[in-house]
């Protein structure tokens, strides 16, 4: 979990052209939106993007995105339990 939670901040830099931030940057629990690293709902489609380019995973239910993109533990752990349904 924590290399592909390491892969998905570097994912989430290139995604949302971050040219400021590193991964070391971006905390495992930290909040990604608002308070956090600040994203808006054009970072979370973009999000969405990322997770299905790179993991074929899709959000099956829009009511999710605010659980599943709360961090980038939560992302992690989405894609763990989705990825065997994906393959």
């Amino acid at each position: 979990m924590d290399k592909l939670m390491s892969d998905l901040k570097t994912q989430i830099i290139a995604q949302l052209n971050m040219q400021d931030v590193k991964p070391e940057d971006i905390g495992d629990d930290q909040p990604l939106f608002v308070d956090g690293l600040g994203l808006d709902s054009i970072d979370a489609l973009e999000l969405i993007v990322l997770l299905q380019q790179h993991y074929k995973i899709k959000l099956s239910n829009a009511e999710d995105g605010p659980k599943v993109f709360q961090s980038v533990r939560t992302i992690a752990e989405y894609i763990t339990a989705h990825q065997n349904q994906a393959a």
